[in-house]
């Protein structure tokens, strides 16, 4: 099933938790995931960096962190919502406000803003959408070895339908390996990269991404 981009939170079998993103993509799959400091990127590959004339939603930041939460989305709004989280605000208002105040992307397909936010020190985990219809924003307690996931189409309401409880990872890039192909992931088509951000116990967090093409 090709279900777009993908959003999760997940917590390992160690109680660390995690934000995940997947760029799924069947209009513009020569895109990669640069690591900035704190923050990932979603670009395109060298010799495709004309598609953003094609399409100006195809590079955003897709991961920042803001001190003990790592936010993870498809689009622009990643950043407010990391400063807003940066400012003290609560995950769902950060969520609530960036989401409404943005909308879905206003392209030929109306593609819904998907977020994932992960707080590893208080055990928040939060997914929220925008689409053409909705805005939704939901809280999920995870016990270790759960992740839930929302995407930008067909699986596109945060609920516990769209999960995974065989979730385990022991870093960033085992985490991107994870939600490329493994667990329910494995059923979702056309991957192309992968960014992700895992809590470590000594505090902060390890990020990383993973092209599927290195699978």
């Amino acid at each position: 099933m090709y279900v777009g981009r993908i959003v999760s939170v997940g917590r390992a079998k160690d109680g660390n938790f995690a934000a995940m993103y997947r760029v799924s993509s069947r209009s513009f799959p020569n895109r990669m995931a640069v690591v900035k400091e704190n923050a990932i990127s979603i670009v395109p590959k060298p010799g495709y960096e004309g598609d953003v004339m094609k399409n100006p939603y195809i590079a955003y930041n897709c991961l920042r962190l803001s001190g003990t939460r790592a936010v993870a989305t498809n689009g622009s709004q990643t950043d407010p919502i990391a400063e807003k989280l940066d400012t003290g605000m609560a995950i769902r208002d950060a969520l609530v406000s960036v989401l409404h105040a943005m909308d879905y992307e206003h392209d030929t397909l109306d593609t819904p803003r998907i977020a994932a936010v992960v707080d590893n020190t208080t055990q928040e985990a939060y997914l929220g959408i925008v689409r053409k219809d909705a805005v939704l924003v939901r809280a999920f307690d995870l016990e270790p070895g759960q992740a839930f996931y929302v995407c930008t189409y067909e699986h596109h309401v945060p609920c516990e339908e769209y999960a995974d409880t065989a979730f385990d990872t022991d870093s960033a890039l085992s985490a991107c390996q994870y939600v490329i192909n493994q667990g329910v992931f494995a059923n979702l088509e056309r991957p192309v990269t992968a960014a992700c951000a895992v809590g470590l116990s000594a505090g902060g967090y390890d990020i990383a991404t993973l092209d599927a093409g290195q699978q």
